[in-house]
């Protein structure tokens, strides 16, 4: 082999460096794309109105569970309260809101008459230990990793579609912090 042929074969130290910048530019735009992707799966919203729906999210339920919680931020951007009237879902027979709160030292949960005010300039939690949705008579078990969607009826912003994400068994709805 000549000498010439050899030395045509090795890149120039700048032709190198070139390659090296160019796959390490590659390398960063996938783990952006991945971490944006995951932002997405993790932090969904919805908007109606002036309301925004945030990060609607279940926990995965055992086999043979019959009823499943739900949980989201509602964010009134507006100058009028708002009300939640009414949630419905195919991965249940019925939802309903309902309020956990302690009378007497001991734990209740009840349902929630009358719809759940989003006060104008506000923000309600549905979160477990507090306000919170039940699907009642589930057709399906929510599996982690998994969405379904249900309707929530507002009174004056209207109707609204949103995606579950189904969090794990043990899960406390951390990811909702970051949602909003």
């Amino acid at each position: 082999m000549s000498r010439s042929f050899r030395n045509a074969a090795r890149p120039t130290p700048g032709a190198l460096r070139h390659r090296i910048e160019e796959r390490l530019g590659i390398a960063v735009f996938t783990l952006a794309l991945l971490f944006l992707c995951a932002q997405t799966v993790f932090a969904h919203e919805f908007k109606i109105g002036d309301l925004e729906i945030g990060h609607p999210w279940s926990r995965a339920t055992p086999a043979g569970a019959k009823v499943a919680g739900g949980y989201f931020t509602i964010t009134n951007k507006g100058g009028t309260a708002d009300r939640l009237l009414s949630i419905s879902s195919d991965i249940s027979d019925k939802a309903e809101l309902h309020e956990m709160g302690v009378e007497d030292g001991v734990m209740t949960m009840r349902p929630v008459a009358g719809g759940l005010e989003i006060p104008a300039g506000g923000k309600v939690a549905l979160a477990p230990g507090g306000y919170h949705l039940m699907f009642v008579g589930l057709k399906r078990q929510p599996k982690q990793g998994e969405t379904f969607s249900a309707t929530l009826t507002f009174e004056k912003a209207g109707v609204v579609s949103v995606d579950f994400a189904v969090e794990g068994m043990g899960e406390t709805g951390a990811m909702d912090d970051h949602a909003n």
